[in-house]
């Protein structure tokens, strides 16, 4: 028999799924993070997050699915994702008139949900970016480059805001607003989460984030065109990997765009290990 959850807080989300979803934690540091921050900054949360739960039994988690719009929903599934828990999800999700404008999950899960959701909605599905989940447990140092890992500044918003638009727009096919860039990128940078890369000026830039358990997560890993080819961002994500372990983490991960074979190359030579493949579906009604 399976008991769907409809949580009101990333809280009871966490008390309820936490320790089932760190059982594969490398794999949900995902909604874990994502849940952990909802619980921590609930202030930044403008419009009420979705959090749910299906078990089979008391200690079996078929299935947990988060929400924050206007971001995609995210499913994690532990045991090939049982029918009958996603039919309960889209059921809960269609009752409570939720406005779903994709989802990401690993695969087949989210295939599995991409295609039950077209079926009961009649949206449009189409695969918006293939991706790969990496963790790296021990730094292999890179070809040295000009420069030094460093925490990013106030004095470096101006520039990283500028680089967190291009990020966007280059990796995740998204316009982002100047006001909304300079205010994402403000919270990196007063949360501690930015570095740079540099001798001087920033030539490149990554962020740790979404810390859980035993991990940490490295994105918005950006080098401007005219700074590439140099070994820069191999240097800086190196580098930043490194102080995350040394800092008490066991291990990093990161997700790479597998239309971009030159990242996916870059991170498995500092170390970085496939773990898994996630796509990300977008819905389109008619």
């Amino acid at each position: 028999m399976l008991t769907p959850t409809s949580h009101a807080s990333a809280d009871a989300f966490l008390q309820q799924a936490q320790d089932n979803l760190l059982e594969r934690e490398t794999t949900t540091s995902l909604i874990l993070g994502i849940s952990q921050r909802v619980r921590e900054h609930p202030e930044r949360v403008k419009i009420p997050p979705f959090f749910f739960t299906v078990y089979s039994d008391p200690a079996r988690l078929e299935l947990a699915a988060i929400m924050t719009p206007p971001h995609n929903l995210i499913l994690s599934c532990a045991y090939g994702c049982n029918p009958a828990a996603l039919d309960l999800l889209a059921e809960e999700l269609t009752a409570q008139r939720w406005s779903v404008p994709g989802v990401f999950g690993e695969l087949p899960h989210s295939a599995q949900f991409a295609s039950l959701w077209s079926q009961r909605t009649g949206c449009q599905v189409h695969v918006n970016m293939r991706e790969r989940a990496f963790e790296l447990r021990e730094v292999i140092p890179p070809r040295p480059a000009d420069g030094l890992l460093r925490q990013a500044q106030a004095a470096d918003l101006p520039l990283l805001a500028e680089w967190t638009r291009a990020f966007s727009l280059e990796a995740l096919h998204e316009e982002m607003l100047p006001e909304d860039a300079i205010a994402t990128t403000g919270t990196r940078v007063d949360d501690r989460q930015l570095f740079v890369w540099g001798a001087g000026s920033p030539v490149s830039m990554a962020a740790a984030a979404r810390p859980t358990l035993h991990g940490i997560t490295v994105n918005l890993v950006y080098t401007p065109p005219e700074h590439r080819g140099r070994g820069y961002a191999s240097n800086c994500v190196a580098a930043l990997s490194q102080r995350m372990l040394e800092s008490g983490y066991q291990f990093c991960t990161l997700f790479t765009n597998l239309a971009n074979p030159t990242s996916n190359d870059i991170y498995q030579q500092i170390g970085y290990r496939p773990i898994a493949d996630f796509n990300e579906y977008r819905f389109e009604n008619h």
